[in-house]
C-alpha cells in the first residue's frame, strides 16, 4: 500500500513538472541549433515571447512570419518579399481609414498624371468616368478614396500595355501611404505560362477593384470584383439589352451555344478541350478552334482540322442572339468576354469557371441571372438547363437585361458601381438593401443618401403592396411681379387650392422684385408658403426642399391654365404610375439625318416622347436625383439659359424608369399663345429659346451617352370622356367644357 503511494506522488510531480516545462515554466539551456529546430512548433517557444501582454497584430504578423522564413517555398519568400502576401488579411476595418471620411464625405481623387507615362485608353475612360463623376474631387485633402494615375490594367509583361518599373513609379507618389484609402483597376494580371494575380508590385493596403479574380485571392468587402471589358466597351452610355419582347414559351433555336479558342497546352485547357463531349450540333452547338496564336500549327492535335472546318460554319452572333443559354468556360484567366456579350444578348450564362469570384457578387444574386455549373461536371450541363422550366428561363433572361443595362454596358457604370459599393461600405448606416441592387431601377438610381426605407421610394409600391401618399403640394414656378389680382397666376392658385387632393401650394419667387406683402394673396383653404428663391435660377424648382411632406409634386409654371377638374384627375393617373412624369403639355424628340443630330419638335403629332414640368405630376425623389446625380455642368447650363429644365428632367426620369411620361387630356394650346408675345418675361417670346432646346437635346444626350427619352402613343382621357351619353353621368364632366 505504502508502495503505491509512493508510485503515485512520483507519477504526481512528473506530471507537474512536463506541464511546466511545456508551458515556459522551467527554460531549458538550448544550443543555437536546438532552438531553431524548435522554432515554430514548440509551445513554450512562442509564449517565452510575450512579455505578459499581447503584442500588436503587426508584431505578431512579423514575428509569425520570421517563424515560417524556414519551412516555405523559394517562390512563396520570392513573393513575400514582391508584397504578393503581405495585405491578404486586408479588411476594411484594418486597412482602411475610415476618418478621412467623415469630414467631406465620399470623394474621390485622382493623382495627377505622370509626364511621359503611356495610358491605355481603357483607363483614359476608368479616370475620366470619375472625374465626371459626384464623387470627384480636385483636392486631395477632401478625399476619402484614391486613384492612381498609373495605367495598371494590364499587367501582362508580353503586352504592349504593361507599363515597366511600376513598383518604384507607386512607391514614389507622395500620397501613396502603403496604398491606404486607394483603389487599383486591373483587368489582366500574370503572364505564360501560369498565368498568376500577381500585379508585378505591393499593393500594400490598397483595395482590388479586378477582373477575373479567384475566390481564394478574393479578400471578402475589401475587393471588388470586376467584370473583363473588351477596349471597344463604351465609356458612357452603352447599347440597350436585346430581349425586344418576352417570348412565351422562352426557347429559342439553340439550347446552349458556345463559340471560342481552345488551348492545346498550359493552365484553361482541360475545360474546352473537352467541350465536343457534349457538342450534337443541333441544339447543343459547342464550338472551338486551335488555329490562334503563331505556332498553332506545331502544337495542333488530331482534332484540330475537324474543330477548324465546323467552327467556321457558324456565325457567332447569330448563335449568341439564338441561344436560350450561352457556355462561359474559363480561358487562361477566370473571366472571359463571352460573360458580358451573354448578358447583353439575353442569353443565360451558363458559368464553367470554377473559382472566379463574379462580378460585384457583393451586391449582385447571381443565382437570378445565371446558370452555376461546375468544370467536373461538363456532362451534366445539357440535362441541367434542359431541366430549367421555362418560367424560369423567362425570369433568368429578363434579369441578364436588367443588371447589364444597369451595371455593365459601360465603363462608367462599372466604375461608379465600384465606387458605390465602396461608398455602401464606409457610410453602412445608410446603404442600399440587396432589393435595391437587384431590381429596377438598380442601385445607381437609388440613392441611400435620400432614404433607406424602400416605401420612400417610388419604384418599389407594387413589391411593398403600398400606394404613395393620397395628397400632393403643388410648386408655382413665379419670375414675373404680382401687379393685378387678375393675373394667370392667382386664378392657377385658386384653382389649384381646390383640389381634394392639394396638401399644399408652395410658391416658389424667382423674381427680381421683392416679395408682395401677405394680404396680396388670394385666401385659400390649405396652406401657401411663399419661398424667396436665393440664386433665382430656374433649377431651383427643382431643389429638395424640406417643405414638400408628400411623395407627389405638382410642378407649374405660372402662366399655366388648369382647372381644379383637371388637376384631379391627373393626380389619380399619377397614383398609377408613381414613377413617371404625368401631365399636359406634350413634346418630342427626333434624329434629324441631315444634321446628324437630335431635333426638338412641339408639333402635334401621333406620339411623344416628353411631358412638359410646367403641368406635369412627378414623385419628390426626382427632386433629389436631379439635384445630386446630374452634374453640375448641365445644371449651369440650364440656369445660364433659363431654359431646357424641364427637358433635363425628361430626360432623368426616363433614363431611371425606361419608360415614356403619360399624356392626359389634350390641350389644344398651351403657353406660346397664353402670354402675350409682347410680354418680356415670357420665354417663349425669346427668338433663340426654340434654337437653344435643340441644342439641349444634343447636349445632354452627349452626357447620358445615349438617347434616352422613350416614344409613346398613349393618352389617359378619363372614362366616358366624349362617349354619347349623359353628362351627369361623366365623373369629370368639366374636362368636356373646356
Amino acid at each position: 500500500m505504502q508502495a503505491k503511494k509512493r508510485y503515485l506522488i512520483l507519477f504526481s510531480a512528473g506530471a507537474c513538472l512536463i506541464l511546466l516545462f511545456c508551458f515556459g515554466g522551467i527554460q531549458v539551456p538550448l544550443s543555437r541549433r536546438d532552438d531553431r529546430s524548435l522554432t515554430g512548433y514548440h509551445p513554450g517557444a512562442r509564449w517565452r515571447r510575450f512579455p505578459g501582454y499581447l503584442q500588436h497584430f503587426s508584431s505578431w504578423e512579423q514575428d509569425w512570419s520570421d517563424d515560417r522564413n524556414e519551412h516555405i517555398s523559394p517562390r512563396q519568400k520570392r513573393d513575400a518579399n514582391s508584397g504578393v502576401d503581405s495585405g491578404k488579411r486586408c479588411r476594411m476595418e484594418s486597412c482602411f481609414d475610415f476618418s478621412l471620411c467623415e469630414r467631406n464625405g465620399f470623394k474621390v481623387y485622382v493623382h495627377p498624371p505622370q509626364k511621359g507615362e503611356k495610358m491605355s485608353e481603357s483607363y483614359q475612360n476608368i479616370l475620366s468616368s470619375i472625374e465626371g463623376s459626384r464623387f470627384y474631387t480636385p483636392d486631395p485633402g477632401k478625399a476619402c478614396l484614391f486613384v492612381l494615375s498609373l495605367d495598371t490594367l494590364d499587367r501582362d509583361q508580353l503586352s504592349p500595355q504593361y507599363v515597366h518599373n511600376l513598383r518604384v513609379k507607386i512607391q514614389s507618389l507622395p500620397l501613396w501611404n502603403g496604398g491606404k484609402n486607394h483603389i487599383i483597376f486591373n483587368l489582366y494580371s500574370g503572364t505564360w505560362p501560369d498565368y498568376t494575380e500577381d500585379l508585378g508590385f505591393d499593393i500594400g493596403h490598397a483595395m482590388l477593384a479586378k477582373a477575373s479574380i479567384s475566390t481564394e485571392n478574393f479578400r471578402p468587402n475589401f475587393d471588388v470584383s470586376i467584370p473583363l471589358f473588351s477596349k471597344d466597351h463604351p465609356r458612357t452610355g452603352g447599347q440597350r439589352g436585346y430581349l425586344k419582347h418576352n417570348a412565351i414559351p422562352p426557347y429559342r433555336k439553340y439550347m446552349l451555344v458556345f463559340k471560342g479558342k481552345r488551348y492545346l497546352t498550359g493552365i484553361g485547357s482541360d475545360t474546352r478541350n473537352a467541350l465536343y463531349h457534349v457538342h450534337n450540333s443541333e441544339d447543343v452547338v459547342l464550338l472551338t478552334t486551335c488555329k490562334h496564336g503563331k505556332d498553332w500549327q506545331k502544337h495542333k492535335d488530331a482534332r484540330c482540322d475537324k474543330d477548324n472546318t465546323e467552327y467556321d460554319k457558324y456565325d457567332y452572333r447569330e448563335m449568341l442572339y439564338n441561344s436560350t443559354f450561352c457556355l462561359v468556360p474559363r480561358g487562361r484567366r477566370l473571366g472571359s468576354f463571352r460573360f458580358l456579350e451573354a448578358l447583353q444578348a439575353a442569353c443565360v450564362p451558363v458559368m464553367l469557371s470554377n473559382g472566379w469570384e463574379l462580378p460585384f457578387s457583393e451586391i449582385i444574386d447571381w443565382n437570378t441571372a445565371a446558370v452555376m455549373g461546375d468544370e467536373r461536371l461538363l456532362l451534366q450541363i445539357p440535362s441541367t438547363v434542359r431541366s430549367i422550366h421555362q418560367d424560369k428561363i423567362l425570369s433568368l433572361r429578363q434579369q441578364t437585361q436588367f443588371l447589364w443595362e444597369a451595371y455593365f454596358n459601360s465603363v462608367e457604370k462599372i466604375v461608379l458601381t465600384t465606387l458605390e459599393i465602396i461608398q455602401d461600405r464606409v457610410l453602412q448606416h445608410t446603404s442600399r438593401s440587396n432589393l435595391m441592387w437587384n431590381s429596377l431601377p438598380g442601385g445607381l438610381f437609388t440613392l441611400p443618401q435620400y432614404s433607406t426605407h424602400l416605401g420612400d421610394f417610388p419604384f418599389y409600391y407594387a413589391k411593398l403592396g403600398i400606394k404613395p401618399n393620397p395628397k400632393f403640394t403643388a410648386i408655382i414656378h413665379v419670375v414675373t411681379p404680382l401687379v393685378s389680382q387678375s393675373q394667370p397666376v392667382m386664378k392657377l392658385l385658386v384653382a389649384v387650392s381646390k383640389s381634394q387632393y392639394c396638401a399644399q401650394v408652395i410658391v416658389l419667387w424667382n423674381c427680381d422684385k421683392p416679395l408682395p406683402a401677405k394680404y396680396r394673396w388670394p385666401a385659400t383653404s390649405v396652406p401657401v408658403i411663399v419661398i424667396e428663391g436665393e440664386t433665382k435660377v430656374i433649377s431651383s424648382r427643382f431643389l429638395p426642399y424640406d417643405t414638400i411632406p408628400t411623395d407627389a409634386v405638382l410642378s407649374l409654371d405660372e402662366d399655366t391654365v388648369l382647372s381644379t377638374t383637371e388637376v384631379d384627375f391627373a393626380f389619380t393617373v399619377w397614383q398609377s404610375f408613381p414613377d413617371r412624369i404625368v401631365g399636359y403639355p406634350a413634346r418630342s424628340h427626333f434624329w434629324d439625318s441631315n444634321k446628324e443630330r437630335w431635333g426638338y419638335t412641339s408639333k402635334w403629332t401621333n406620339d411623344y416622347s416628353m411631358v412638359l414640368t410646367g403641368a406635369a405630376i412627378y414623385h419628390k425623389y426626382y427632386h433629389h436625383l436631379y439635384t445630386t446625380y446630374l452634374p453640375v455642368s448641365l445644371r449651369t447650363m440650364v440656369d445660364q439659359m433659363s431654359n431646357c429644365e424641364d427637358i433635363l428632367m425628361n430626360f432623368l426620369v426616363s433614363s431611371v424608369s425606361k419608360l415614356p411620361p403619360i399624356k392626359v387630356t389634350q390641350k389644344k394650346q398651351y403657353k406660346e399663345t397664353m402670354m402675350g408675345q409682347s410680354s418680356r418675361a415670357s420665354r417663349w417670346a425669346d427668338p433663340d429659346h426654340f434654337a437653344q432646346r435643340q441644342t439641349c437635346m444634343n447636349k445632354f444626350a452627349n452626357w447620358f451617352g445615349t438617347m434616352p427619352l422613350v416614344h409613346s402613343q398613349m393618352r389617359l382621357d378619363p372614362v366616358l370622356f366624349k362617349d354619347q351619353v349623359s353628362i351627369l353621368r361623366k365623373k369629370y364632366r368639366d374636362i368636356e367644357r373646356l
